[in-house]
């Protein structure tokens, strides 16, 4: 009979264990500070406390680079709109791949103020202005000499991209080609669904 209760005594410790250490964690979330809501509108959120960081739930890093037809364009002027920033190089052939899907968007949700912003990583204009013309795409396809904003975007993989809602903040960031399934789930974060 001592046999038989000592299985249920070692079960019985393990499971009080368990029970003190759910309630121990319970405890320690549930006095973390609330993470800053980044959904809404703009009047829901406070801004000024957000971190500048090319990551989900951040501000996204500002930049200036010139497009194919030698305009500035600065991302923080583009406040109040949807932005799919997409880091991408004429080698990658996941991004030649996925780029014919992008414009399918754009052109469905342009009319919604959503902006793409293509950037390629440091190759030659003639190069880039020839990779869209043959997939014939119309959104701002933006040089980058140097790979500034490749490195400010911290990007080791081609392509990635960043969905920025109309306030600024990074809602997803996706590493790697995307299923025209996973671009509208991406798009509908910052707003834009069918």
């Amino acid at each position: 009979m001592v046999e038989q209760t000592r299985p249920n005594l070692g079960r019985n410790l393990l499971i009080g264990l368990v029970g003190i250490a759910t309630l121990a964690g319970i405890a320690y979330f549930a006095t973390l500070p609330a993470a800053p809501s980044v959904a809404g509108s703009a009047d829901s959120i406070e801004l000024s406390t957000l971190e500048v960081a090319p990551s989900q739930g951040a501000l996204a890093p500002n930049f200036s680079l010139t497009n194919l037809e030698g305009e500035q364009i600065t991302l923080s002027e583009l406040r109040g709109r949807p932005v799919l920033i997409n880091l991408w190089a004429t080698w990658c052939g996941p991004c030649r791949i996925e780029m014919p899907h992008i414009q399918d968007r754009y052109e469905r949700y342009a009319g919604e103020g959503f902006l793409v912003l293509a950037v390629d990583f440091d190759e030659p204009a003639e190069v880039v202005q020839a990779f869209r013309d043959e997939l014939g795409l119309t959104f701002e396809i933006l040089l980058d000499p140097g790979a500034e904003v490749q490195e400010l975007y911290r990007n080791r993989s081609y392509p990635s991209s960043f969905f920025v809602d109309a306030n600024g903040v990074i809602q997803v960031q996706h590493i790697g080609l995307m299923t025209e399934g996973q671009l509208d789930e991406n798009l509908a974060a910052i707003g834009l669904e069918s």
